[in-house]
Order: structure tokens, then C-alpha cells, then sequence
């Protein structure tokens, strides 16, 4: 590449389209005003020790000044202004550029270098070339004294600005991986939020006398986890809800996760009885997925019935899942257990087990799955079904939203202890409103 000097400078002529396409050719290595770097740092003292000179550089060129990438023998200074002659000179021709006598060289004459302070009078240098032929800078020598150059130090020095062009471009293609790595990353973390929605009810339905509110933290922005929740009418004016776990995480857990809440949806449509839904979810998980490799889950099944006097009876089942938490209208908090229930879809011959209990107005019902008590504390120990009773018997909460913002501050203020997705359901009936006394006059 070749460009007339003149037009490289600002006040001279405009500058010609071939130094714009070297301009972009510089920025695409994105090197510019980057920190020291080892490898440019040990170009910089080779060259200097093959020269026997007291001053090396590795320098790019910019449009309005000359940038030092890497330095031996000179300290304070990072840039110098883009005059003719030295640097800037250097790279316009492919050739290395040798100065024997700065100060009788028409070339440097006018370099504020060579009558500064620095005091240069002599100069070589060798272009540091892109593979489609664009000059981004140079690797330099500088001495304060004249002096001649052997053709074994001349052809030293292309092959050390090689070496730095060497470096630019494994650094270009580290910087493309991490570039690439990123937008996979972001593509994957939007699939899987994606994903996620679809594996939830995009909204809860309204229950008359009933408030409901669920929430899903993720772990891992990037990775789809295996955890569901989902509330749903009955033909005869009963609800239907159930909460769980699948094992696995990915696109296996997501299959699974489809599977299990349309099993559960459907089978609770043929016979709503707890017990029975996850005995047919039993079966559907062994009858899928048969062979070395079984695929399990955990599960709630519950159902809903309104009563006259505004409260809702509960039916409760539970397959290899936490207790269910009621939350009392007076600040007490207790399991509601479905002790002995097992793993579905993995043992021959599950036992499943469910229990009743009513909510009555004031009262409010949590389902969770294990990422909030498998989350780890400040100390390092697990917060358990323990520490989550304390936490729900310690919290102002009104209604169903209420018991889960006290439960995300939970999560948020575990932080980094939280390593697992975590599925939140919340029912609560609202308390009854006691009418205002009236004035007796």
C-alpha cells in the first residue's frame, strides 16, 4: 500500500480513502489505548538487544497521533504527535525504513524529535502488515547518536513486527470467540427464558373468594430448569393446583416438564382424587421413559373446594415433595405434611399419601420447591424447612403476592446461595372485613 505523505496529515490535503481503509483496518484489532501486554513488551527489549540501541518500540498509528503499544528504554511517554519523517513515514512503504543521521536526513528534518529533547538522529523501523496489506504501525529502534545498520539487524526487524502481527491476530480471534461466546450465551439465555415461559401458565386464573400468586427464580439464566406449577378449574366448581421438580436440567428436563403437567392437567380431569392423579403420573413417566435411563419427579397435587362460610377445603398429595406450608390468619406457620409419599416414576410400586386441612379466611397456603430450602446462608448450612418456617412466621404479608415478596427478599438477600431453581405457589382467602361500629348518639 502506498499513500502520498502529505495526505496523511491533519492541514494538508484531505485524507485519501485508502488511509480511511487503513483507519478501519487499525480499529478492527481493537489495540488501541489497551494495557502493557507481555508478548509486545518482549518484541520491544529483542529489538532493542539485537540493535544494541537504547530505545525500541511497538507503535500503531492512528489517525491524528502515534501510539506506543509497547516500550524499552523509554518510560512516561505514551503517544507522540503523527509528524512526518519518523513513525509516521515508516509506514508507508512495505520495506523497512532506516534513518542513519536524523539530523542531515531531508526524510526527519523537521521532526520535533530529533531537535527535541530526546535528541533521535538514528531510526529503523519495519511495518507491522496486515494479511491484506494494510501498514497498522511499526516495530522501531532509536539511538542519540548516528550509526549504521548490518543486514543481519535488517532483516531481524520485519521478522519482528511479524511476531507482533502474529500476536494482533490471535488476539482479534481470542477477542471473535469471546464476542461469539457472548451472543451464544445471550441467544441461549433468551431460548431458555423462552422455553421457560412456555413450560408455566402464562397467567393464573381468577378464584372466586381465592388469591393466587406464583413466582419462578432461575438459577441460571442459560439453563432451563425443571420446575412447574400450574392452578386450573374442575367441571364441577372444584380448583385443581399442584407444584413440582423434575430431575435433570436442559432440554431433558424441559420434555419431561411438558409431559408431567400435561399428565397431571388431564389426569386430573378423569379423576381429580390426588392420590390417583399421581398414580397415572406414575405410570406415564414408566411408560415413556422405560429402560437404563428413568426420568423422575416430585410433585403436589391439591384441590380446592369453596365452602359457604368463605373458607376452602383442602385436599393435599404428595410424591417424594416438601411439605406444603398453611401460613394462619394469626402469624403461625405449619407443614402441612403428606408424609411417606415417594418418587414418581421411579420405584416399581410408589406409595403416595394425602392429607386434608382447611383454609379459612386470613389463611394462606405455600408451595415451594427445594431450591429455596436447599439455598445456603451466610454460615454455609443449608436454610431448610426450618429456616423457612422462621422466616414466613417473622413476615408482615396480607395476602398471597405479599407471602411471596417475603420470600423473593429471602432469595435475594441469600444471593449467591441460591444454586437451584426455585417454583413458589402462594393461595390465600382473604380475610373476612368487620364492619364499623356505629355512634351511639
Amino acid at each position: 500500500m502506498t499513500v502520498t505523505e502529505g495526505a496523511l496529515y491533519p492541514g494538508s490535503a484531505p485524507v485519501p480513502a485508502e488511509e480511511e481503509r487503513r483507519l478501519d483496518a487499525v480499529r478492527r484489532y481493537q489495540i488501541l489505548d489497551t494495557p502493557p501486554d507481555g508478548a509486545f513488551d518482549k518484541v520491544a527489549a529483542l529489538a532493542a538487544q539485537i540493535f544494541r540501541t537504547p530505545v525500541a518500540t511497538v507503535t500503531i498509528v492512528d489517525g491524528d497521533r502515534v501510539w506506543f503499544k509497547a516500550a524499552s528504554g523509554l518510560s512516561g511517554i505514551t503517544e507522540i504527535g503523527r509528524d512526518p519523517g519518523l513513525c509516521a513515514s515508516a509506514i508507508l512503504d512495505g520495506a523497512p525504513y532506516v534513518v542513519t543521521d536524523a539530523l542531515s536526513d531531508p526524510r526527519t528534518a523537521g521532526n520535533p524529535l530529533v531537535h527535541g529533547e530526546m535528541g533521535v538522529r538514528f531510526y529503523a523501523a519495519a511495518p507491522i502488515t496486515t494479511a491484506d496489506g494494510y501498514h497498522l504501525g511499526t516495530v522501531n529502534v532509536l539511538d542519540t547518536r548516528p550509526r549504521q545498520v548490518t543486514e543481519e539487524q535488517l532483516a531481524a526487524l520485519p521478522n519482528l513486527a511479524a511476531l507482533v502481527m502474529d500476536q494482533l491476530e490471535l488476539r482479534l480471534s481470542a477477542i471473535r470467540t469471546v464476542t461469539a461466546e457472548r451472543q451464544m450465551r445471550t441467544a441461549a439465555e433468551r431460548l431458555a427464558r423462552t422455553l421457560q415461559r412456555t413450560l408455566l401458565p402464562p397467567a393464573l386464573p381468577e378464584v372466586p373468594g381465592l388469591r393466587a400468586a406464583a413466582a419462578y427464580h432461575t438459577a441460571s439464566a442459560d439453563e432451563v430448569g425443571g420446575d412447574f406449577y400450574d392452578l386450573f378449574p374442575l367441571d364441577d366448581g372444584r380448583w385443581a393446583f399442584f407444584l413440582g421438580d423434575v430431575c435433570g436440567k436442559g432440554s431433558d428436563a424441559a420434555a419431561l416438564t411438558s409431559l408431567t403437567r400435561y399428565t397431571l392437567r388431564a389426569a386430573a380431569i378423569y379423576d381429580p382424587d390426588p392420590c390417583t392423579v399421581l398414580a397415572n403420573l406414575d405410570t406415564v413417566l414408566k411408560g415413556e421413559y422405560q429402560g437404563t435411563n428413568p426420568r423422575f419427579c416430585t410433585a403436589v397435587f391439591g384441590i380446592l373446594q369453596p365452602e359457604e362460610d368463605g373458607s376452602f377445603a383442602l385436599t393435599l398429595a404428595g410424591g417424594g415433595h416438601p411439605p406444603a406450608l398453611a401460613v394462619r390468619a394469626d402469624g403461625t406457620v405449619e407443614p402441612v405434611p403428606v408424609t411417606g409419599g415417594q418418587l414418581i416414576g421411579l420405584l416399581p410400586a410408589p406409595h403416595f399419601t394425602q392429607t386434608t386441612t382447611r383454609l379459612r379466611p386470613g389463611d394462606a397456603l405455600l408451595l415451594y420447591t427445594d431450591g429455596v430450602t436447599e439455598a445456603r446462608t451466610a454460615s454455609g448450612s443449608m436454610l431448610e424447612e426450618e429456616g423457612l418456617v422462621a422466616h414466613l412466621a417473622a413476615s408482615a404479608w396480607h395476602d398471597a403476592d405479599g407471602l411471596l415478596a417475603g420470600v423473593h427478599k429471602l432469595l435475594t438477600d441469600l444471593g449467591t446461595g441460591v444454586n437451584d431453581d426455585t417454583a413458589l405457589l402462594a393461595l390465600s382467602v382473604p380475610a373476612l372485613r368487620t364492619a364499623p361500629a356505629q355512634e351511639t348518639r
